[in-house]
């Protein structure tokens, strides 16, 4: 557990970056999400960082989330599930979080909707398509060549509202060689927005140690973990 000036002082660098990232670019701070990557943290930490003005979270696992949100329930924040789902916890998973930013499969997302349906929300659940960006077997998403006949579905489907993209790029040392994927990905989806005829206004790419080059590339939600939080102890 971090303290909590820490990581109120952590917010307030990555907005600095943040705005420097778009300013340069001609873009409004505004315009950029941070979702702060809660994986494995404690709830005390998700607290100090919704104190210090973070709003979105990101949460890998659907039995961690349901661990620790009962500490952090009264908190107005907006949960994502940003890691793979397993379509046989896609019920849960749709109960428990504001948004599905990890969606890959038709299968996947048609049991999102029935599963939303049953629980009587008062808003559509938002997902969003991963991409498999850059095809690395470590990494999940959906196919390049599957994405368009995905979302064509996905926006038939009355309890979801699709609102646009995701990837996770290769990890690499060199920014300007990351920059190539999330170019690859806004275009991907000006593409799906005039095959659609559909406004897609959400792209989530660019982490920690990348996300001013996906901001430079239009990221309009950046995930941001060990600029946040520190980095993850050694097992998790």
């Amino acid at each position: 557990m971090m303290s909590s000036n820490i990581i109120q002082e952590n917010v307030l660098r990555i907005r600095e970056r943040i705005a420097r990232a778009a300013q340069a670019v001609g873009r409004r701070e505004d315009e950029i999400t941070l979702v702060g990557v809660s994986k494995t943290r404690p709830a005390a930490d998700i607290r100090d960082a919704f104190n210090a003005g973070v709003i979105h979270f990101g949460e890998n696992r659907v039995q961690e989330w349901e661990a620790k949100r009962g500490e952090i329930a009264g908190l107005s924040g907006r949960w994502h599930l940003i890691g793979h789902l397993q379509s046989n916890k896609a019920a849960r998973a749709a109960h428990l979080f504001h948004s599905i930013d990890s969606v890959d499969s038709v299968a996947l997302a048609e049991r999102l909707d029935r599963a939303r349906e049953e629980s009587t929300p008062t808003e559509r659940l938002r997902a969003l398509i991963e991409v498999h960006i850059a095809a690395e077997e470590s990494k999940s998403g959906a196919a390049i060549s599957d994405i368009p006949a995905l979302a064509e579905r996905m926006l038939q489907l009355r309890n979801l509202h699709f609102a646009g993209l995701m990837c996770i790029p290769p990890y690499l040392e060199n920014i300007e060689q990351v920059r190539p994927y999330f170019s690859k990905l806004r275009e991907l989806r000006d593409k799906l927005q005039t095959q659609l005829h559909h406004d897609l206004p959400v792209l989530s790419m660019g982490m920690s140690h990348d996300f001013e080059a996906a901001i430079a590339e239009g990221a309009t939600e950046v995930r941001v973990g060990t600029a946040l939080f520190g980095a993850r102890e050694t097992g998790q």
